[in-house]
């Protein structure tokens, strides 16, 4: 018996892996969060399977089901929504499942940052532009550590994703100033992957006020960084004739 903890993606049914798929399929038990997993996803079950969700289950519900599905020597396939090695249940949850004597898998899905990257059509990294991703998110009613205050996140000049963040705008914005211009580039991305995914590009300077004229103010991911306007960008070497790697050699071109 072993409980598969499934990255369902960040909204389309269809960004579920295959493996993650294959899952929902054959588990007898499907624990999947209600209030964001797509009900096409948990469709996939089968007929005789028991699907439950856990929107309204606190934690020791949602173990209490996992113990249940072991003692009748049930797979289980929780599903949740994203990839859940970001701003997950996984860590808590498998702590109390070690603690049982319960084994567990985990399998990858596509985040929300991925996704909005997707939707806006950008590569988040640039040759000599940004090389660096930081996923975070601001403080509020969950804190973050000292140390990731966004004011320091933002010294890298790394791209940066916040996460679960978008209701703290103002207080984004206020905190990145202090160190980006204004016309620093800010886009935002809400349910990304979505039918209603909505996109708005900005700068710090405006980003503010489109979004509360939009009424975004949940499910939406914020992405700050000088990749979003930079035109002028080196080649990246990958695919450059006078660069050698493990599976080509450079070309040698002679000079007349």
């Amino acid at each position: 018996m072993t409980v598969y903890f499934i990255g369902a993606g960040p909204g389309d049914p269809d960004l579920i892996t295959v493996k993650g798929a294959k899952l929902v399929e054959r588990c007898p038990v499907v624990l999947y969060t209600g209030s964001l997993v797509p009900a096409e996803v948990v469709a996939r079950a089968n007929d005789e399977a028991l699907v439950l969700s856990s929107e309204a289950m606190d934690l020791d519900e949602i173990v209490s089901v996992c113990k249940q599905a072991y003692d009748n020597n049930q797979d289980v396939a929780r599903v949740q929504t994203g990839d859940l090695s970001i701003y997950s249940s996984l860590a808590e949850t498998t702590r109390r499942l070690d603690e049982l004597g319960i084994d567990w898998q985990v399998v990858p899905g596509v985040s929300s940052f991925q996704a909005s990257a997707a939707a806006l059509g950008q590569e988040l990294t640039l040759p000599e532009v940004c090389q660096t991703i930081i996923l975070s998110r601001a403080s509020g009613r969950t804190p973050v550590p000292d140390k990731e205050n966004l004011k320091s996140l933002a010294q890298h000049e790394a791209t940066l994703c916040l996460f679960l963040s978008i209701s703290l705008i103002r207080k984004v914005v206020r905190e990145l100033k202090e160190v980006y211009s204004d016309d620093w580039p800010v886009a935002v991305v809400e349910k990304a992957s979505h039918p209603e995914q909505r996109i708005i590009r900005g700068t710090l300077d405006n980003i503010t006020q489109q979004v509360e004229a939009a009424g975004i103010k949940a499910t939406a991911m914020i992405i700050v960084s000088k990749v979003l306007q930079e035109k002028d960008f080196k080649d990246s070497k990958l695919y450059d004739n006078t660069f050698s790697h493990g599976f080509r050699r450079a070309r040698i071109v002679e000079a007349n």
